[in-house]
């Protein structure tokens, strides 16, 4: 017959003894502590080097979810201060409000501008990446207007960036080298965002202004080439059914471009999808 055991109570310290310490815990604590023990019962014995790594443990995921706890919080102060900016850098030009408008008009455009760029450093001195870069854009853009040989330095240092900030900056810097009239180094911009896989703005946008560009050089072969690609693709989108998709705006005026350019190439187009209000394709 087995022997009892006798349960051996240990005993209390007195209240006034010195060896006896309050311990303040939080639930976290508690759940922490009890897993600690947990771990301690199936490891007796081999040592405490297991213990404080769970220890550690505990401590690291507690940190994590404050972390993402903040990073939320974070991100939707950042994305709603980006959003205003960018709400004030789209408000309405008028000389005075216009009545039952909610948000703010400017005079001119260089007002608006500026109030813009206010909001986005703001973006910039506040939130880290990535509204810190896109921010950086933003002020970029809007500079072009009231401080533009500054506005073209930043977007070539943005251009550098890789990803979206970096694709649209290298985007609004070829449009700016257009405008300048330095056309060889916006062809070689555009060229380079038609080589991406996955643009950010759309290949055939980012081809027909390569193809305007051409134009204006007189490679009027590269230009029709362009054009004639861009509309035959449109002609040629289907829906998730299979059928034939009306051509949307940038796609028409290629092919009104090519038509001017070349009006043999432009018979070899395929019939395009009536539009909304037409009976027949154009």
């Amino acid at each position: 017959m087995a022997r009892k055991k006798r349960k051996i109570q240990e005993p209390e310290l007195p209240v006034n003894d010195p060896k006896k310490k309050t311990v303040y815990r939080d639930s976290f604590q508690e759940g922490a502590s009890a897993k600690i023990e947990d771990f301690g019962k199936r490891f007796e014995g081999k040592g405490r080097t297991i213990l404080y790594a769970v220890a550690a443990l505990a401590v690291i995921i507690a940190l994590i979810g404050i972390y993402y706890a903040w990073n939320r919080r974070s991100n939707a102060a950042a994305q709603a201060a980006l959003g205003r900016a960018i709400q004030t850098s789209q408000a309405v030009v008028a000389a005075t409000q216009p009545p039952g408008a909610t948000v703010k008009s400017f005079p001119t455009e260089e007002a608006r501008a500026q109030a813009a760029i206010a909001q986005f450093q703001e973006v910039v001195d506040k939130y880290g990446s990535p509204y810190e870069e896109k921010a950086k854009y933003f002020i970029a853009v809007n500079k072009l207007r009231i401080k533009r040989a500054e506005a073209v330095q930043e977007l070539e240092a943005l251009s550098q960036l890789s990803g979206e900030v970096g694709a649209l900056s290298k985007f609004s810097l070829a449009q700016a080298k257009t405008d300048e009239g330095q056309l060889d180094q916006a062809a070689a911009l555009y060229q380079e965002l038609a080589g991406m896989d996955k643009p950010v703005v759309a290949k055939e946008t980012i081809n027909f202004e390569l193809a305007r560009i051409y134009e204006k050089q007189g490679k009027t072969a590269e230009a029709a080439d362009l054009y004639f690609n861009i509309a035959k693709a449109a002609a040629e989108a289907k829906d998730l059914e299979g059928n034939a998709v009306p051509i949307n705006q940038t796609a028409r005026e290629a092919k009104e471009k090519l038509q001017e350019l070349n009006p043999e190439r432009a018979k070899e187009l395929p019939e395009t999808a009536p539009e909304p209000g037409l009976p027949f394709g154009m």
